[in-house]
């Protein structure tokens, strides 16, 4: 791995770093000198998450909090405050889907539960805003820092099933931007907010829609493979090196794109 000099020392907030695509860019960051604040729900998974990293030589502490509370968030930001004095980088990347949001071979849109559909939007979206006002507060008293949100490659492309998940990370782009020209006019150039869309990565939400028990392909796995150029999945340590581009002084002057990380995904037609 390439090391980012900018990124030594610096305080990071990762939410949902207790999971995969998370977890990853946490580790990326920490063995690059940052210090990685591991954010998410579970006690004993985002433990297991600070020990880990602990464990390959980087420094990590741990954050219990759900990106929809406004309280534990404050509680966080102010013991990170309280221990290191700054949060230099924060990475919006807990979400995920919800069953009612999605809409099944067997089903139409008006199948759709609308109060999934509230819970995924709530999730994804303000699970992304909220943090950012928490967090990103600090940033512009001290006029410096990096945002990163997570967004998906169903945010710019129309896939079947997960309208609501798509529809949320779709706002998360929107919001991306706006907030990038929002940091820029009136703090200054010293805080800038990107997005990463990752392509196809397998987890534990969507294992069972792309992978057999034997790890054979599902159907919808071998028409995502058709239509990947690269002819694969991703391997979750792939969002590293953009992540800690994007974290650090390297990045300077690039706010308020979205980058694809989808081997290709997004540029074929299918033709």
């Amino acid at each position: 791995m390439i090391k980012m000099l900018s990124l030594k020392n610096k305080v990071a907030v990762i939410t949902g770093g207790n999971g995969v695509l998370g977890g990853a860019i946490a580790k990326g960051l920490a063995q690059n000198g940052v210090k990685v604040g591991i954010l998410g729900r579970s006690k004993d998974t985002v433990q297991k998450r600070v020990n880990e990293i602990k464990a390959e030589g980087g420094e990590a502490f741990p954050l219990v909090a759900d990106v929809l509370d406004k309280a534990k968030l404050l509680a966080a930001k102010d013991a990170i405050l309280k221990e290191y004095g700054t949060i230099d980088i924060l990475v919006n990347a807990a979400g995920g889907n919800v069953k009612g949001a999605t809409i099944t071979p067997d089903q139409s849109i008006f199948d759709l539960d609308l109060d999934d559909f509230d819970k995924v939007n709530h999730l994804n979206f303000k699970g992304t805003v909220l943090p950012t006002l928490i967090f990103g507060k600090g940033m512009v008293e001290q006029k410096k820092g990096s945002i990163i949100n997570i967004s998906s490659m169903a945010a710019e492309r129309a896939l079947t099933r997960v309208m609501g998940y798509g529809a949320a990370k779709a706002a998360v782009d929107n919001f991306t931007k706006w907030l990038s020209v929002e940091m820029a006019q009136k703090y200054g150039d010293g805080i800038r907010v990107n997005a990463i869309a990752p392509g196809f990565f397998i987890g534990e939400q969507n294992r069972d829609f792309l992978l057999n028990k034997d790890d054979s392909l599902t159907s919808r796995g071998q028409t995502i493979i058709n239509n990947t150029p690269m002819k694969r999945f991703g391997k979750p340590e792939e969002l590293q090196g953009v992540a800690n581009w994007l974290a650090g002084d390297e990045a300077a002057f690039v706010t308020g794109v979205v980058i694809p990380v989808d081997g290709g995904f997004g540029a074929f037609s299918g033709v």
